[in-house]
C-alpha cells in the first residue's frame, strides 16, 4: 500500500485527489492550514508558507516513507499590474513556487525509492497558453512552479526519484471563480482530481521531469 501526501487537500481538486487515492487503495496524509476532516485520510495542518509549520509536520512523521507528493496548496491574487505590490509578488512566490520546492526539501528524508513528485501548476504557467489581465503575479508564479520539475529531476533524478509537473486547465472550484467570476468550467474537480491521482501512482512509469498540460479549456 502507497503513502501519499496531499497537501491543499480541505477542498477542490486537493480534496477530490486524495479521496480518489484512498478509493485506489493507497494511504493518504492531508494537509490543510485549517482545520478539517477527510474520510479515509488522515488530516494534518500544513502551511507550507511557514517553515516552523513544515518543520512540525515532517517531525510528526518521521519514520513513515512517502511513495509519491501532491503539491496542490496554492494561492492566487487577482489584481491588475499597476497595482500589485512587493508583498503580492512575495505572497505568490511563497505559495506557488518556493514554498512547494522547500517543503520537497524537507521531505527528502521522509521519500521512498523511486518516490514520485507531482506539481501541481496551472496552463497559466504553461509556456505558450493563454494568459490574463490581473493575473500576471499568479501566472509567473506557475510558471516558475512548472520548471521545478525539471530542475529537481536533472539534480535528484539519479537518486531515483521522480518529478513532474501538471498544469491543469480550468476546472470549477473556488479559486476559479475569484479569477473568473461567472465562468462555468468544462471540468469537475471529481473529474480533475481522479486524472490526478491516477498520474499520482502511475504517471512516473512513463513521465520524468516533464511539465504536462492537462486542460480541456484556458480558462
Amino acid at each position: 500500500m502507497k503513502n501519499i501526501l496531499v497537501t491543499g487537500a480541505s477542498r477542490g481538486i486537493g480534496r477530490a485527489t486524495a479521496l480518489e487515492l484512498v478509493h485506489l487503495g493507497a494511504t493518504v496524509h492531508a494537509t490543510s492550514r485549517s482545520e478539517f476532516t477527510l474520510e479515509g485520510c488522515t488530516a494534518h495542518l500544513l502551511d507550507h508558507t511557514d517553515a516552523k509549520s513544515v518543520a512540525r509536520l515532517c517531525t510528526s512523521l518521521a519514520g513513515t516513507r512517502f511513495d509519491g507528493i501532491v503539491l496542490n496548496a496554492g494561492a492566487l491574487v487577482n489584481k491588475p499590474f499597476r497595482e500589485l505590490s512587493a508583498e503580492d509578488f512575495n505572497a505568490m512566490a511563497w505559495a506557488n513556487w518556493s514554498g512547494p520546492a522547500l517543503l520537497v526539501q524537507e521531505f527528502l528524508p521522509l521519500l521512498a525509492p523511486g518516490a514520485h513528485i507531482v506539481f501541481i501548476s496551472s496552463m497559466g504557467g504553461f509556456q505558450g497558453a493563454s494568459k490574463y489581465p490581473g493575473l500576471l503575479a499568479y501566472a509567473t508564479s506557475k510558471m516558475a512552479m512548472a520548471g521545478l520539475a525539471e530542475c529537481l529531476q536533472a539534480e535528484l533524478g539519479p537518486e531515483g526519484f521522480v518529478f513532474n509537473t501538471l498544469c491543469l486547465g480550468a476546472v470549477q472550484t473556488e479559486m476559479l471563480s475569484e479569477a473568473f467570476p461567472g465562468y462555468q468550467a468544462p471540468v469537475t474537480p471529481e473529474t480533475m482530481g481522479s486524472a490526478v491521482a491516477h498520474f499520482a501512482l502511475n504517471g512516473h512509469k512513463t513521465q520524468a521531469g516533464q511539465v504536462i498540460p492537462m486542460a480541456m479549456s484556458n480558462p
